[in-house]
């Protein structure tokens, strides 16, 4: 999975590899070239006292040097740019799928492990391109190369390395063969830890509110202890690596220099076995060049897995590859025995349901928490499909249309969300042209005017810096600038004092008299006033009509407005 994943990112790089590879190539040939040069200035220089011979090996040894040098760099370089690439074009790709995931998919994956995929997941992906550059070229030639340069000095103590490799190829395999479950358990413990922390983050004023602060701690701590053990076993691992190799290649440089003061004496020129221990290191060196990949490998490779999840999940809702668009006009938008259920849930959201949203009139949906009203007007612009019926826009099934249909639509949704930025941006959302006039104009409508004096006025993320009301308002006014064919307020109105509700509503009758409007309300004053009112309980439509109809017709509804007004005001 970790081939693939790479190979989708570098096919563009072709020429930057093919030159990383022969740079690489070079710069170990060369510093395999210095051992042998070295030798011939011991024995062909020092022991015969010939210093020309010295000044012209020593000469060639500084060019092949800064050969080796300047390949190295340039490699370095090139893999580095490569890696970056990579890194950079896996989370655009990340970023983008997210984006046309529906809720299901994301609450399948949930937003901290997405989160943590698009970050941590592709920085190891990227570090184990960077390596590969830099070291599965250089590696396996220096390893060879190495080996048969050594065998040049001296065969008789190439029998160390008959019985060192092995060993250390071992060890190696033994410890990499349990770090890769350990690295995926690791990456999971990082996902709860990051859902913990942005739980906590975004619910501080209500986990401070019931004074749950040492709850919280305990939970993240927990959380944090979790990934703390996986991470230590794994940091074990990692550390018994290094002093196993280090004390095996260490025994045999013992080996080399102990049998070989015996060749020596035999007749081996000593030049002979400095370079032959020269070689040796350089190939343990490459051994243990082998051993860091096959550390960050595993990792790497359960990261790819995770990040392969995710670009390969096909969305549940996507734009069909003939669908329609609208002709210009005002659309109606329907549902026609529309059912809904979540996955895994054991009976529906909403059942049955019919309705018709056309454009002049107004619809208001009432209901208590949990009847579905919320998943209702989710359907509208298509960020969840049904699980029976279909929803129509002029009598055509969403299904079949492009998503550009969502455009007919703005939703002003449940919670209040603003973007870090300016007041402009923000509204601009709704439709990226509009003129200041028409932003002002919004404003004017949303009732936002009084607290917004300058288009340019700063937005935090989350719009920190505003009021639950102002907020509310400014969002408003972000779906007003759209002057879309159906405009969904989704209890859009509850952090409105009534007098302010009552200016916003009075305004929005005149500025969407054309257009199809849904108000999703908890107030009954704040819709009593639509043309219909459907009445929801437990998914189901109990009632449909005025509000004096209902009154007389509907005991849920009755119920609902006498809680919360008397019968004089409620007649």
């Amino acid at each position: 999975m970790l081939v693939r994943l790479v190979g989708r990112y570098i096919r563009g790089h072709v020429w930057a590899i093919i030159a990383v590879a022969v740079l690489q190539t070079v710069s170990t040939i060369a510093s395999l070239a210095l051992p042998s040069l070295n030798a011939d200035i011991i024995d062909s220089g020092v022991v015969t006292g010939d210093i020309g011979y010295i000044w012209r090996t020593g000469g060639w040894m500084l060019l092949i040097s800064a050969v080796q040098v300047a390949a190295a760099i340039i490699s370095a370089y090139l893999g580095s740019r490569i890696a970056m690439s990579v890194g950079r074009d896996a989370r655009r790709e990340m970023f983008e799928t997210v984006q046309s995931f529906s809720s299901l998919e994301v609450s399948r994956f949930s937003p901290p492990s997405l989160i943590t995929r698009s970050t941590n997941d592709v920085q190891q992906v990227q570090m184990v391109t960077l390596m590969t550059l830099t070291i599965i070229i250089q590696a396996p030639i220096t390893l060879v190369g190495g080996v048969f340069m050594a065998l040049r000095q001296d065969t008789q103590l190439s029998w160390i390395l008959v019985a060192v490799i092995p060993v250390l190829a071992l060890v190696i395999g033994f410890l990499a063969t349990r770090l890769g479950p350990l690295f995926r358990t690791m990456q999971e413990r990082l996902d709860n830890v990051s859902r913990v922390l942005r739980e906590h983050l975004s619910g501080v004023r209500v986990i401070r509110a019931f004074v749950m602060q040492k709850e919280e701690k305990e939970r993240f701590a927990t959380a944090n202890q979790e990934l703390r053990d996986v991470s230590l076993k794994t940091g074990m691992l990692m550390a018994l690596m290094f002093p196993a190799v280090t004390f095996i290649v260490m025994a045999a440089q013992v080996a080399v220099i102990y049998f070989g003061g015996h060749r020596v004496e035999a007749g081996m020129e000593v030049g002979a076995l400095t370079a032959f221990i020269s070689y040796l290191m350089q190939i343990f060196m490459s051994v243990m060049m082998g051993m860091m990949m096959f550390m960050i490998v595993p990792r790497a490779e359960v990261c790819a897995d995770r990040i392969m999840e995710v670009l390969t999940t096909t969305p549940a809702i996507s734009d069909p590859e003939s669908g329609k668009v609208l002709d210009g006009g005002r659309a109606t938008f329907a549902l026609n025995g529309v059912s809904f259920r979540f996955p895994g849930a054991e009976r529906d959201v909403l059942s049955n349901i019919t309705l018709e949203l056309a454009p002049g009139t107004t619809t208001a949906v009432i209901g208590s928490t949990g009847s579905g009203k919320t998943t209702l007007v989710n359907l509208l612009p298509r960020l969840i499909d049904p699980t029976k019926g279909t929803v129509t826009a002029n009598g055509v099934p969403l299904s079949k249309l492009s998503l550009s249909v969502r455009e007919r639509v703005a939703l002003v949704p449940q919670r209040a969300h603003l973007f870090a930025g300016t007041v402009a941006s923000n509204l601009r959302l709704g439709a990226p042209g509009a003129t200041d006039d028409q932003l002002w104009e919004a404003l004017d409508i949303a009732q936002a005017r009084e607290f917004i004096t300058d288009l340019d006025a700063e937005v935090e993320s989350g719009g920190k810096n505003f009021s639950g009301g102002q907020r509310q308002r400014l969002t408003i006014a972000r779906a007003l600038v759209r002057r879309a064919d159906l405009t969904v307020f989704d209890d859009s109105f509850s952090a409105l004092d009534y007098a302010t509700d009552a200016k916003l509503r009075a305004s929005l009758d005149e500025f969407l008299a054309d257009a199809a409007v849904l108000i999703v309300g908890q107030r009954v004053a704040t819709i009593r006033g639509a043309d219909t009112i459907v009445v929801l309980d437990a998914g189901e439509i109990v009632g449909t009509g005025t509000h004096e109809s209902l009154m007389a017709t509907c005991p849920t509804y009755e119920e609902i407005v006498l809680s919360q007004l008397t019968a004089e005001e409620a007649a």
